[in-house]
């Protein structure tokens, strides 16, 4: 599937701040499921610095803004290839061990109605697991847009449950980490339709390591795996680790968002 994707997140300040630092992390992974044809990042009156990929194998940009500034945009436009792997993240280097990502972390941590649907399951190796246990998320937390804020708990998630793609993301790296088996929460586009209508936008889903198969990736949201219609960003311990924009502004000042992301198919 060949795939158009234009993403632009805007801030704007009630009072001018001085300056603005971004970390970005915007560019595709790299691995067997996806090829970059065209891909370019621009931030308006920003200046690019230093990049490098990190031992998660995600390429990260530094851009700075030099102030006054009252409105600052990011912009991604491009073309990409994908193919479905069922879920299995192929061709993707690495340094970090899978052995980090047992972590928990604030938005992760398992609670006792986290630790329990985590024992509810059983299976016959580590897949089937992991398999399962998507499952189990996908049935604990129906699918309501609006109904946590991004700094809900995977463990607050649960026991509304109700959440969207990034409360399933977390409840199901709890769940798996409580069995011993990392995971980890990716960002990426999903493009997909909703009652017969394009539903084009940002997503998330998570990542367990299955012992010798290595990451597969689990979407609880929709109850599949990441299959030709997902592109993946980058990874991390949870959300706000995985973000693919992440700054600092100098100065005292209300910050307003605004985030539209397209996804279209294009015909080969």
């Amino acid at each position: 599937m060949k795939l158009k994707i234009i993403h632009e997140t805007s801030y704007s300040y009630d009072t001018p701040v001085e300056a603005l630092v971004q970390s970005l992390r915007l560019t595709p992974s790299v691995h067997e499921g996806q090829r970059v044809s065209e891909w370019r990042i621009s931030v308006s009156g920003g200046q690019r610095g230093a990049a490098f990929r990190d031992g998660a194998g995600d390429w990260i940009e530094g851009w700075t803004v030099r102030g006054p500034v009252e409105e600052v945009t990011v912009q991604i436009e491009g073309l990409i290839e994908t193919r479905d792997t069922a879920g299995v993240l192929r061709g993707h280097r690495e340094s970090v061990s899978p052995i980090v990502y047992l972590r928990s972390t604030p938005a992760t941590k398992a609670d006792a109605g986290l630790k329990e649907l985590a024992a509810s399951v059983q299976g016959e190796d580590a897949l089937d697991i992991a398999h399962r246990l998507s499952a189990a998320v996908s049935k604990a937390i129906a699918y309501t847009p609006g109904a946590t804020e991004s700094v809900t708990s995977a463990a607050e998630a649960l026991e509304l449950g109700q959440g969207v793609c990034q409360d399933h993301a977390h409840a199901l790296i709890a769940c798996a980490r409580e069995r011993g088996l990392p995971a980890r929460y990716v960002s990426g586009y999903l493009h997909t339709s909703v009652g017969g209508k394009p539903h084009d936008a940002a997503h998330a889903w998570a990542e367990i390591h299955v012992g010798s198969l290595g990451w597969v990736g689990f979407d609880a949201a929709n109850a599949c795996c990441p299959d030709e219609r997902y592109v993946r960003l980058g990874s991390g311990y949870d959300a706000q680790d995985a973000a693919p924009v992440r700054g600092m502004a100098f100065g005292i000042s209300i910050e307003s968002l605004d985030v539209r992301v397209h996804v279209e198919e294009i015909q080969q």
